[in-house]
């Protein structure tokens, strides 16, 4: 191979850094802020759940709310450190809250902003 066709490591590492990424690569920087929304669906509205999610948000310096909607599920919105949210994603799912869970759907999405502390609603 002549070395106009040979790739270095340097070279892979400026092509990641300018190419754009795909949709299933996330990026898992401590400082990149996301939003999380997450429908928990079982049997989660009437049991405290939202007051746990409230308080496992807060703990990890999240902003955001839990909502009952009208179907059942709970939505779950929060926005902070990916790290953070990952983490609540990972509670919300560990079977450890008050209810029984059965299946949590997310979205991963840009921040919008304009939100303080966490809200039950």
């Amino acid at each position: 191979m002549s070395a106009r066709h040979s790739i270095t490591g340097a070279d892979r590492a400026a092509n990641a850094l300018t190419r754009p990424l795909r949709h299933d690569e996330g990026v898992s920087d401590e400082n990149e802020v996301t939003r999380l929304t997450a429908w928990v669906h079982g049997s989660v509205q009437g049991v405290g759940f939202r007051w746990w999610t409230r308080s496992r948000a807060l703990e990890l310096g999240l902003v955001g709310s839990a909502a009952n909607l009208a179907d059942g599920r709970v939505e779950v919105v929060a926005e902070g450190p990916r790290p953070a949210c990952e983490r609540l994603l990972t509670a919300l799912r560990a079977g450890e809250s008050p209810g029984r869970v059965d299946h949590v759907a997310d979205r991963w999405s840009e921040p919008r902003g304009g939100l303080r502390g966490f809200v039950e609603r």
